[in-house]
């Protein structure tokens, strides 16, 4: 065993002794968790029972997250809670968690944090749905508006109700940012609007927004054919171009005032839906002319669809789409 271990390193091979350290580590490997997203408990105050989390389960267009109320519950490691719950065979299955806290400056403050434990921005579908829990738990005082705060700030959400129950809502997404800088994106342009660049030796032309989230918008005469993990994945992660990593838009033009969108979301991978990539989307369809300015456009994604409103001369989007209710539970952790 001796010498075993020595050859083993001297060329620099993993060695393991025992089949309970491999099953330990094939574990690990296999749990998505990463430094970033484990938690350092202090065995000096380890917990002596289960912690009860009670949580719930809202879509909008698709886009499923996993909610918790932090107005009376505390969650210590949110980024390994998200990394656990979110796995849709071994966890409660989700784009990820919101964590709902208490606000100085709004109704309430939301955080998300994605699949893979890192911190969204911010999120419209999210928005809706956080706006929805919030009259239907009876914490908005207003019963025609919500207003949130975000990492991008507070955001007015004008609810939509058909027989007394929330059903949808219309977000106002903010101020739209296209300048390189403030995406960020490191291209030199005054604009990040058509913008050609070469990835994995293919030359695309993209458009870049920012409307809480940076965004990659790459438009394609046939979405459904497009390799959205291959591509999505390679530009999220292009770091030299995107210091913060991005999300990717694949959008074909369907006509003047309609486009098909599929999303390779940050942190997630491709998802049903992605509300600040429809807003981008629809930006930048106007911005390229391919969408009527003076029309809603629709964005088509493989949960549903989203109305995008976009003034460039007011710089802001409005965005209209379901909020609904899925489900609620307690998980013991």
């Amino acid at each position: 065993s001796v010498k075993i271990r020595r050859k083993a390193v001297e060329r620099a091979i993993p060695c393991l002794t025992s089949m309970d350290t491999a099953a330990a580590l094939i574990k690990s490997l296999r749990s998505k968790f990463t430094k970033e997203c484990t938690e350092l408990v202090d065995i000096n105050y380890m917990r002596d029972e289960r912690q009860v989390l009670r949580f719930v389960k809202l879509s909008g267009t698709q886009n499923d997250y996993i909610y918790f109320n932090c107005f009376h519950q505390h969650i210590g490691n949110p980024e390994g809670l998200a990394v656990m719950l979110s796995d849709r065979h071994l966890g409660i299955g989700g784009d990820g968690i919101v964590l709902i806290h208490p606000s100085d400056v709004a109704d309430a403050r939301m955080e998300i944090i994605n699949q893979d434990g890192s911190y969204g921005g911010v999120s419209g579908n999210a928005l809706r749905c956080v706006a929805k829990y919030l009259h239907d738990e009876g914490i908005a005082p207003d019963a025609e508006t919500v207003r949130v705060e975000t990492e991008a700030g507070v955001r007015t959400v004008k609810l939509i109700k058909q027989y007394g129950e929330v059903t949808a809502a219309t977000a106002d997404m903010g101020e739209v940012k296209l300048e390189p800088a403030a995406v960020p994106v490191n291209i030199a342009a005054d604009k990040a609007v058509n913008e050609p660049v070469t990835i994995g030796g293919e030359n695309y032309n993209i458009t870049c927004v920012n409307i809480g989230n940076p965004h990659c918008v790459i438009f394609t005469d046939d979405v459904d054919t497009m390799r959205i993990e291959e591509i999505g994945r390679e530009i999220e992660n292009m770091t030299s171009v995107f210091p913060q990593r991005t999300n990717v838009e694949f959008v074909q033009v369907i006509n003047k005032n309609t486009v098909r969108m599929r999303v390779w979301e940050r942190g997630s991978g491709e998802t049903m839906a992605c509300g600040t990539g429809a807003c981008a989307s629809a930006v930048a369809a106007i911005e390229k002319n391919f969408c009527d300015i003076n029309c809603c456009v629709t964005v088509l994604l493989n949960g549903g669809s989203l109305e995008i409103e976009y003034k460039p001369d007011k710089s802001d989007v409005l965005m209209t789409g379901p909020a609904e209710f899925v489900f609620d539970g307690e998980i013991a952790l």
